[in-house]
């Protein structure tokens, strides 16, 4: 079985408060992109246990905590499944590869897990791979996990990523960032045509990374001087990305040695 999960990007993102579990309570829109995707094969083996292999770009650490292995210990452990071989082939996007798994694990052992059973196992895996299961627009609260769908269209519009050669530190980002409760809410913000959206619609973390990364703060002003709606980091960065008007070209050269991706939005 062979199935392709794609990214996802963060439209707004509020770092609300520190728990005391040492993680934070959030407020995001997360919003799917599927053209922008990896590739993930599972099959049945006549081992016991993951056999795990991967191309594309490099994936770092020790085989044992990569999340596609992961996953499929996580269901193991619920679960009477035997033996897998998965390749991963692409970008490494973890948390969506990791939920791929808990999905094809279901469908090739006959599982039948329901939406709600599969995003509590990813939820153990990681903050947002919950997300990746259903992989519908949704607003993530508590610490990405909390899901509540979200009827977003960006149909008409085209969206462009932006990724500089620069890595942040995820542990960095949040020890830098200064939790606050907004005083709209990001789901009154989102009510708002997407031409209204830049300087209402913010991502906390863009104050802190932006002066210890300038490239990135500079791809975002990039994106804004070529025409760009709105535009915004993802996440703790380091990709940026811009929503135009539908078929705006971005000039060749414009972003050069960095990863670009374009598409105009269904």
């Amino acid at each position: 079985m062979i199935f392709f999960p794609g990214c996802k990007i963060n439209i707004g993102l509020h770092v609300v408060s520190k728990r005391a579990d040492g993680y934070h309570d959030l407020e995001t829109l997360m919003f799917p992109v599927r053209g922008l995707c990896d590739a993930v094969e599972i099959i049945r083996s006549r081992t016991t246990g993951v056999e795990f292999t991967s191309s594309g770009l490099p994936v770092g650490g020790p085989v044992q905590k990569n999340l596609c292995v992961r996953a499929y210990e996580q269901v193991r452990r619920a679960y009477p499944i035997s033996g897998v071989k998965i390749h991963l082939h692409g970008l490494g996007g973890g948390s969506a590869d990791a939920a791929c798994v808990i999905r094809g694990l279901s469908q090739l052992f006959g599982l039948r897990l329901s939406i709600s059973t599969m995003e509590a196992l990813a939820a153990e895996i990681g903050s947002d791979t919950s997300f990746f299961i259903a992989d519908r627009p949704a607003i993530a609260t508590g610490r990405g996990e909390v899901l509540t769908p979200y009827g977003l269209s960006l149909q008409g519009y085209r969206l462009v990523i932006v990724k500089p050669d620069t890595g942040v530190s995820t542990a960095e980002a949040y020890a830098r960032v200064t939790p606050h409760k907004p005083e709209i809410s990001l789901t009154e913000k989102l009510a708002l045509p997407v031409e209204r959206w830049r300087g209402e619609i913010v991502n906390d973390f863009e104050e802190s990374v932006f002066p210890q990364y300038p490239q990135i703060g500079q791809v975002k002003r990039q994106l804004c001087d070529l025409g760009a709606l709105y535009a915004s980091m993802s996440g703790s960065g380091s990709a940026v990305y811009g929503i135009f008007p539908r078929r705006h070209e971005i000039p060749t050269g414009v972003f050069e040695k960095m990863f670009v991706y374009q598409e105009d939005m269904r």
